[in-house]
């Protein structure tokens, strides 16, 4: 898991899932810079190698960000394995 922490103003409680849709900016964002697109791109490569993230409170203000991918434990099936001497797949 890898955890960013801001001290930032926060995301209200109801809109801590719809940050992660694209070009949706949180109610509180002000005058902040951004097209909305970051968080939704971090769901989706989440997603796409079989993890998920989300956001949380961080105690004192701001926010918690969780992101879990799996761990690799073989080579998938579409990709050839290196050969022993560590040079080139054989083929």
């Amino acid at each position: 898991m890898i955890t960013v922490a801001d001290r930032g103003r926060g995301i209200p409680a109801a809109e801590r899932d719809r940050v992660f849709d694209g070009f949706y900016r949180a109610s509180n964002a002000g005058e902040v810079r951004g097209a909305g697109l970051g968080l939704s791109l971090v769901r989706h490569f989440a997603r796409a190698h079989g993890g998920d993230v989300r956001a949380l409170p961080r105690p004192g203000g701001g926010t918690v960000i969780e992101l879990w991918l799996p761990l690799a434990t073989e080579p998938a099936a579409s990709e050839p394995a290196a050969s022993p001497s560590g040079g080139a797949p054989d083929r």
